[in-house]
């Protein structure tokens, strides 16, 4: 069973770097920027490879799935902002950079435990929460590839992250399984986005794309849907057979990996005060994982 563990964690890390590293080639290399139709064929792929898993008998969704739909569908829509804003945001900011704002949104989930829950929160996660939010809000003024837009997305991604995960923990456990509640963000996301694609002006401007018609563009556009897909499901997979914190400390492995390979892969120039920045993040994360092992 422990090397089971360890083979699904390895997985789920192998499959969370690949998709930042491929989103971030098409997005910023390739710049690829028209993210209702990127995320549109992202949760197409996802979407449909997870409608044959359930055929196949691989997966187990509920046959009376619609009448939970509507109760899911505010969840539906903060997952269509956090992977529209999140993909605004990673064209143009380093993955180091996006992790750490990404990560604020737990201090959202803290305050709102604490706050509206009254849930008792202990020292270690309550400095988390502090660290945390230092780092997010030093690091505008230490990054030497300061970009406004990017950073605005990154705010939108975050809040669309905090407010999703708190709708996801005041779910009934018996309402939807992880695997449902992804099945109806697929299918909610790829019509929203689809109609989206014109008023936003992507569905004609990819039109002057200039690596349309380039294998390379491609090949990566395939290999980000199913590694989206494969990331999802050792997602799923790997909290339901772990602890929460084992979980944590998987997810903050999976974070570290990706932030050190991808400054080997892309052109990030980081000064000492921004690698400090980063680095208050992660001590953050660590102290959130700890908190989360402890119980707390």
């Amino acid at each position: 069973m422990c090397v089971r563990r360890s083979l699904i964690g390895l997985t789920f890390c192998t499959c969370y770097l690949a998709s930042y590293v491929t989103n971030k080639y098409v997005l910023s290399v390739l710049k690829f920027t028209y993210p209702t139709l990127f995320q549109g064929w992202q949760t197409f792929v996802g979407g449909l490879l997870l409608h044959v898993s359930w055929k196949l008998g691989w997966v187990e969704i509920n046959s009376s799935l619609r009448s939970n739909v509507l109760t899911w569908l505010p969840a539906s829509v903060l997952f269509v902002g956090m992977i529209y804003a999140g993909s605004r945001a990673l064209s143009r900011l380093a993955i180091p950079v996006f992790l750490t704002l990404h990560n604020v949104a737990e201090v959202i989930i803290c305050g709102y435990q604490k706050c509206f829950r009254k849930e008792k929160t202990s020292p270690a996660k309550i400095c988390s929460a502090l660290f945390l939010l230092a780092a997010a809000g030093c690091l505008p003024f230490n990054d030497s590839q300061f970009d406004p837009d990017g950073y605005f997305w990154a705010i939108i991604h975050l809040l669309c992250v905090g407010a999703y995960k708190i709708l996801q923990k005041s779910q009934k456990p018996s309402a939807l399984s992880d695997i449902e509640q992804q099945y109806i963000n697929y299918i909610f996301s790829v019509v929203l986005l689809a109609l989206a694609s014109h008023p936003t002006g992507d569905l004609f401007s990819v039109l002057d794309f200039p690596f349309l018609y380039f294998y390379r563009f491609h090949g990566s556009c395939c290999a980000s849907g199913f590694l989206g897909f494969f990331l999802m499901f050792s997602t799923v997979k790997l909290k339901s057979l772990l602890a929460p914190g084992q979980y944590a400390a998987w997810i903050f492995f999976a974070k570290v990996l990706t932030a050190g390979l991808s400054t080997l892969l892309f052109d990030a120039i980081l000064t000492h005060a921004a690698v400090g920045c980063l680095l208050l993040g992660g001590l953050g994360e660590a102290l959130l994982v700890f908190s989360e092992q402890r119980g707390f």
